[in-house]
């Protein structure tokens, strides 16, 4: 009844199950011991002065206390660093940038370096906690050990955000930590925005230096953690952690894409890599044909595109609701993001494999030196 590439766009919306099954997400648990370790969070921050004072003050609403709070403010030219100390962290100011060096890995090479307690928290200042859930972090940490990484459940207030979905979908689906089969796949690394562990663990594999060089930094720190043959585990931060991505406007949320995609894809399995490029070919795909179909008047292969299409927005609409405040329109009109992502995905190649270099919070930031 209906032509073979609508069995062929079918099998790519398949796919969209296999790379993005299941998000585990944390849950209260009870302590295993004590003392606790004592605990530093620290935060790079540059240029933060609105969303850092969200944070601390989520912090210090927590049950569960930090050792000590250290805001690293990477010369920041606003009131960062006040924000900082008026919330009682201890505030270092970032030393100039050195050759071979991103800001954000500097920043947290230098915190790492003046902190002193037991445990490591890596938290980017726009994320904010939920209720107990530095608890549930810190809790599930003491279980499961190694290097546990949380990406933040992305809570938006304006429209423009809504254009990042694909952009979610992929960075939850990248790291290969959600896939189909569990468990028996490891992950590719693990997610910037919060990752924890031991201090000694962190120095040992070379934590923030290792990987100075990294636009995605958290995928070669992951990588490292696997090589030292320590666990390296992934959640999904609903009921846990939030944060509001690029709330500067549109300019900021496509600088921040740009920044790291081409390289994200690049770090991708080739595996990973062929269902997520299936899966988003078949939703330009499946809109193609609907315009073809009724534009021709084809009605009977209208109404089979129209299967399709009904079935990528439930499919999206059941990945979004786990990772985002997101909504049934954005689903319901998939079409406008996806076009969204392919256009910034495919400005970010040419930024980062032909250019070299992106732009970011004010700093041209090389993207052609070997991770080390």
């Amino acid at each position: 009844m209906f032509p073979d590439k609508f069995y062929l766009l079918l099998f790519f919306w398949c796919l969209g199950f296999f790379f993005l099954w299941n998000i585990p997400f944390l849950t209260k648990r009870k302590p295993l011991s004590f003392p606790f370790p004592k605990l530093s969070i620290l935060i790079p921050a540059r240029n933060e002065e609105q969303t850092l004072s969200h944070l601390l003050t989520s912090i210090h609403l927590q049950r569960f206390k930090p050792h000590e709070i250290l805001v690293i403010d990477d010369q920041s030219k606003d009131g960062t660093a006040e924000v900082g100390k008026r919330n009682g962290c201890k505030v270092i100011s970032s030393t100039d940038l050195p050759e071979g060096w991103t800001g954000k890995n500097w920043a947290c090479w230098q915190g790492a370096q003046q902190a002193t307690g037991d445990l490591f928290l890596f938290l980017d200042a726009d994320t904010i906690f939920q209720s107990e859930g530095l608890e549930k972090i810190v809790f599930t940490y003491l279980e499961k050990g190694g290097l546990l990484s949380i990406q933040p459940y992305h809570k938006m207030e304006k429209l423009y955000e809504r254009l990042s979905a694909i952009f979610n979908i992929i960075t939850m689906a990248g790291i290969n930590a959600f896939t189909l089969f569990g468990s028996r796949v490891k992950p590719k690394g693990a997610f910037g925005p919060c990752i924890i562990c031991s201090r000694e663990d962190y120095f040992q594999v070379g934590g923030h230096q290792k990987a100075r060089n990294a636009v995605l930094e958290s995928l070669v720190i992951g990588k490292e953690f696997l090589k030292h043959n320590k666990g390296v585990q992934c959640f999904g931060g609903k009921g846990t952690l939030t944060f509001r991505m690029y709330p500067g406007g549109l300019r900021s949320l496509i600088e921040g894409f740009s920044k790291g995609f081409g390289t994200g894809a690049k770090a991708m399995s080739l595996i990973s890599l062929f269902m997520v490029v299936g899966w988003i070919f078949g939703g330009m795909g499946v809109t193609r044909q609907l315009v073809q179909s009724f534009v021709l008047g084809d009605w009977v292969d209208l109404l089979g595109w129209l299967i399709i299409d009904v079935l990528y927005i439930l499919q999206l609409h059941w990945m979004l609701f786990r990772i985002g405040n997101f909504g049934f329109s954005t689903a319901l009109l998939f079409q406008i993001p996806l076009i969204f992502f392919v256009i910034v995905f495919m400005t970010s190649l040419l930024r980062i494999f032909v250019l070299r270099k992106v732009r970011w919070k004010g700093r041209e930031v090389k993207t052609g030196m070997r991770e080390s």
